[in-house]
């Protein structure tokens, strides 16, 4: 019987709005989040961790990978402004790769799940194509995402983004403390979704994403899709 998977993404804004605090906080997080999930081997053998960061352009930072296999994560780096569509697209034809990839080694994966971090509002008007193209339901590995955003950008484009939950940072919180606690709950989800999903092989996949309660931010409802 193939072994299931499920691929993860963390699709990081790196826009130059994000230099400092911002950026630095995350950063600070990413040795953590490879440490959890690199030394517990159920988790690491189960899911597979890409990182992706936009600006005017997107680019794969790390490819989708077992994290017990590499030694550290790619560090985010401020440039340029916030293409929402670069990153749309680019991870729409990332994930169509990776999903042809895992199933010719032998593997099941899972529809992935994307965690979106962003401060700002896109520069580009025309986003919502690319993104469509991404939740169409004609793409069969169309992802779950959850966005997550603090500093200017605006909850309607959170929740205009998201096909599961918005997360906005509430006023007073810092950008470090947010990042801090978004780099917690992505690293929870993968932990516990690939811990249940271990223990029920015979089942489908079980993802456990954040819902409620998320420290320092409000939970806004996705719009349809």
């Amino acid at each position: 019987m193939s072994e299931q998977v499920l691929p993860f993404y963390l699709v990081c804004d790196e826009s130059a709005s994000m230099h400092g605090e911002p950026l630095d906080a995350i950063n600070n997080e990413l040795p953590k989040i490879h440490q959890e999930i690199s030394s517990n081997p159920i988790v690491a053998d189960k899911a597979r961790f890409s990182i992706i960061g936009f600006s005017d352009t997107a680019e794969v930072l790390l490819p989708l990978t077992d994290l017990g296999d590499i030694d550290r994560l790619p560090m985010l780096s401020s440039r340029g402004l916030t293409s929402y569509s670069a990153a749309f697209s680019v991870l729409k034809q990332t994930i169509t790769t990776d999903i042809a990839e895992l199933k010719q080694a032998g593997h099941t994966p899972f529809r992935p799940t994307v965690f979106f971090l962003t401060d700002g509002q896109p520069n580009d008007y025309s986003w919502e194509d690319a993104y469509g193209e991404l939740v169409s339901p004609g793409f069969s590995a169309r992802p779950h995402i959850l966005a997550f955003g603090f500093g200017d950008v605006e909850q309607q484009t959170l929740t205009r983004i998201a096909t599961f939950k918005a997360f906005v940072a509430q006023a007073g919180v810092s950008p470090a403390q947010a990042l801090t606690e978004f780099a917690r709950q992505l690293t929870k989800s993968i932990v516990r979704s690939a811990t249940l999903s271990a223990s029920n092989p015979a089942n489908a996949p079980q993802l456990v994403l954040p819902n409620e309660n998320v420290p320092g931010f409000t939970v806004l409802a996705a719009d349809p899709v």
